[in-house]
């Protein structure tokens, strides 16, 4: 009994020990949103079955999620998300489909989140994806289910085309670095999306709206730099990887901010400090917000009816404070409000009259 005993201690110590020493098919992928519309990461490796641990950090001045699809129906999840209209912001814009295996929720800049899953026990392409309006069309990338190897990252169907020539990849915890990038897409106006524009800072969300409208928003001077009808952008140099590259206009520009801030806090000449806090979709619009000297604004820009200009709707809810709105005669656009009182091109706003107001901008 003694050495029966021994042999089955053994017998567990030896398999135990075995276990321990057989490699491990669970993986943790790190994967950041940067600048430009994309994943740094644009694709991995696990085997059928893995334990599989996604950290997902949000590294841009945007917001965005991380959706895993089934192989193939990428565009169908994007569409659904864009498909919820109003309802999509309380939904993390993840549509409830059988096509979603898992998703982490829209995260605001800086934030971090982990999703532990089991791989599929079939093999194959999933896609992973940014569902927020907009960017579904470029930002995506794909989880290979396989113990077999990768395509060549060039010859790679499943990721964007301006990826196939180095981005970081990984395969069972090896990964490889090179420079970010940005993109371009189409889509039915309004859209946005982040890239580099002339006369803006390095933060600029460009806007293409209905009525062939569109327009400069510059996140790190929280304005409104230029506005032009035509055509959107031609982005062929930045497809090209040319990594100072900027879109090109194609319409033509006419207004353009000569301001130093159009939004001035007790005093026509007050130049005031501002933060931007990010920006939420309104029926497809951006809903810009940022502060004046600590004071919380809300704007949003729409196409006048007929074209001829643009709608800013102003909402500063809490201030106390008079406002100004500040223009410049020579800016290229005729001035009309919903409240307040002009002197010249300098508009008076009373606190009350502020929380709501309307500025509407027509071509001359």
């Amino acid at each position: 009994m003694f050495w029966k005993r021994i042999a089955l201690l053994f017998a567990a110590w030896l398999f135990i020990a075995l276990a321990k020493a057989q490699p491990s098919n669970d993986i943790t992928v790190s994967i950041s949103a940067i600048g430009g519309l994309q994943y740094d990461l644009v694709r991995f490796q696990v085997k059928p079955g893995a334990k599989v641990s996604i950290v997902f950090t949000n590294k841009d001045d945007m917001e965005h999620n991380l959706v895993i699809t089934r192989p193939g129906s990428r565009l169908k999840v994007v569409n659904a998300a864009l498909a919820l209209g109003d309802e999509g912001q309380k939904k993390n814009f993840v549509p409830d489909l059988p096509e979603v295996l898992g998703s982490l929720p829209v995260l605001s800049p800086g934030d971090k989140r982990t999703l532990t899953f089991k791989a599929p026990a079939k093999t194959g392409v999933y896609p992973y994806v940014c569902t927020y309006p907009g960017h579904g069309a470029v930002m995506f990338g794909a989880m290979y289910v396989t113990d077999e190897v990768m395509p060549l990252l060039k010859d790679d169907p499943e990721i964007p085309p301006e990826r196939r020539s180095g981005k970081k990849e990984l395969r069972t915890g090896h990964d490889t670095h090179t420079a970010e990038r940005s993109h371009s897409f189409r889509e039915d106006p309004p859209y946005l999306y982040r890239i580099f524009l002339p006369d803006a800072g390095p933060a600029a969300i460009a806007v293409n709206l209905p009525h062939r409208l569109s327009y400069c928003w510059d996140a790190g001077a929280c304005r409104l730099r230029y506005a032009w009808q035509g055509d959107f952008l031609d982005n062929t140099d930045i497809w090209k990887g040319h990594h100072d590259a900027y879109g090109k206009i194609l319409g033509t520009v006419f207004f353009r901010d000569k301001t130093d801030l159009p939004l001035r806090v007790d005093q026509p000449g007050n130049i005031p400090t501002v933060k931007f806090k990010g920006y939420k979709l309104i029926e497809r619009y951006p809903e810009f917000h940022y502060t004046i000297n600590g004071i919380e604004v809300y704007e949003l820009i729409k196409p006048k009816e007929d074209g001829t200009g643009l709608i800013r709707r102003f909402r500063i809810p809490q201030t106390k404070r008079m406002i100004w709105f500040v223009a410049d005669p020579e800016d290229g656009v005729d001035y009309q409000s919903s409240a307040g009182i002009w002197r010249d091109v300098r508009l008076r706003l009373l606190p009350e009259e502020a929380r709501e107001f309307t500025v509407t901008m027509t071509k001359k």
